[in-house]
């Protein structure tokens, strides 16, 4: 899985909060930013099924997103759910 810098740029313009290239540390932008990984990784896993190493990475990341998640959810529900609607992550 390669990442170059213009599908991060991508990804937080268009999931940031102030919706710029340089919001990198919104919640939502990490989130999004998790969730393609999570994707890609995913991806490679029904391919290579023993790849164990994938697949501890894609639990820690899995982790990751759950507790940005989670501190979203406290703080500020509205953005919570917005950025659940966004990125389809619940049904």
């Amino acid at each position: 899985m390669i990442l170059d810098s213009a599908k991060k740029q991508e990804l937080f313009s268009k999931h940031g909060v102030a919706k710029s290239k340089t919001d990198t540390g919104s919640p939502e932008s990490q989130i999004a930013l998790f969730t393609y990984r999570i994707n890609s990784l995913a991806e490679h896993l029904k391919v290579h099924r023993k790849d164990f190493s994938t697949q501890q990475g894609l639990l820690n990341l899995v982790g990751q997103r759950k507790k940005l998640l989670g501190y979203l959810q406290k703080t500020n529900i509205e953005r919570y759910r917005s950025i659940i609607a966004e990125l389809e992550l619940r049904k």
